[in-house]
């Protein structure tokens, strides 16, 4: 049966009256949104900063930077030098760069200047599949396949290392830096590149010579936030990276990373209240300046050597 003028009015008056409604509650939806982004981070930023206080009112803050011996446990001769725990971080992070930033980039250039649209259509997700491996898999990859073929060429490497989990973690970190610079390439004008052929150039030197500075910007962004990630990683140094905090760029050697030491007196080895149990807000007050450096400097980075087209 077919609706007289006046439903279809009413109708008409009745959703008209809805979408009004949405358009003056969507504001206020997001605004509550934006709103709760803020108060949790100030949250976050809030708690960090009463629990290390009270973690410096027991150690002091100088012990806390300059000493290189990190033992929590020895009773009352405990001590609590950070930079073990950050030297261990910083060279995981460093073995992962290695590893990460000459693939990444040169899967990005394949991606961005040889590859056909079918090929990148089917290459991309497979590399971006990598990024959504949880990262204990990762863990025991590096403990259970990378440790015992990197004992093949280095037979003395213990079963816990700091070489192991740097690896893995480049190769968990791939991905961001291929995709990321990837999409810098492609934003780059064709014009430039059929400027440069036309002037005589092969594709490696418009590659090269004429891409890569163009779309430099993106590229170093990638890799800090590669670098930021490789910082921040916990499961996997957790896992294959053992748990001996020691200052030290031998990455044959067990290390300790921050984030694995957070793990470690999460998992209830330090009684509520101790000095011990306050030392993981120190530690990840630490991580958190380091990781805030970073995405400061990716910022800027990427505002310095931003190139308009």
């Amino acid at each position: 049966m077919s609706k007289s003028v006046r439903d279809m009015i009413k109708e008409n008056k009745s959703n008209r009256s809805l979408l009004q409604f949405t358009e003056r509650a969507a504001p206020l939806i997001f605004l509550i949104c934006a709103v709760l982004s803020v108060l949790t981070t100030v949250g976050i930023i809030f708690t960090l900063l009463i629990e290390t206080i009270t973690f410096f009112n027991r150690v002091s803050f100088m012990e806390f930077i300059t000493s290189i011996e990190w033992y929590p446990f020895a009773g009352e001769n405990s001590t609590y030098g950070v930079l073990s725990l950050v030297s261990g971080t910083l060279l995981i992070t460093l073995i992962a760069m290695v590893v990460a930033i000459p693939i990444g980039l040169a899967s990005a250039i394949y991606l961005s200047e040889y590859a056909s649209f079918k090929t990148r259509k089917v290459i991309k997700p497979i590399l971006e599949v990598l990024a959504g491996i949880p990262t204990i898999v990762y863990g025991f990859f590096a403990l259970t396949f990378v440790t015992p073929l990197l004992k093949s060429f280095i037979p003395e490497l213990p079963i816990f290392n700091a070489l192991s989990p740097g690896i893995v973690v480049g190769i968990m970190i791939i991905p961001m830096i291929a995709s990321l610079s990837e999409d810098a390439m492609s934003s780059v004008p064709n014009s430039m590149r059929e400027g440069a052929l036309a002037m005589g150039a092969t594709r490696l030197e418009v590659a090269l010579k004429v891409v890569l500075p163009a779309a430099l910007s993106g590229i170093i962004a990638s890799f800090v936030l590669g670098i930021s990630r490789a910082i921040g990683e916990t499961m996997i140094v957790a896992v294959a990276a053992g748990s001996t905090p020691m200052f030290t760029l031998d990455v044959t050697e067990s290390i300790q990373t921050m984030t694995a030491y957070i793990v470690q007196i999460s998992l209830g080895d330090a009684t509520y209240g101790s000095t011990i149990y306050y030392s993981i807000y120190a530690v990840g007050m630490t991580l958190f300046v380091f990781t805030l450096v970073m995405n400061l400097l990716a910022q800027y980075i990427s505002r310095r050597f931003r190139e308009e087209y």
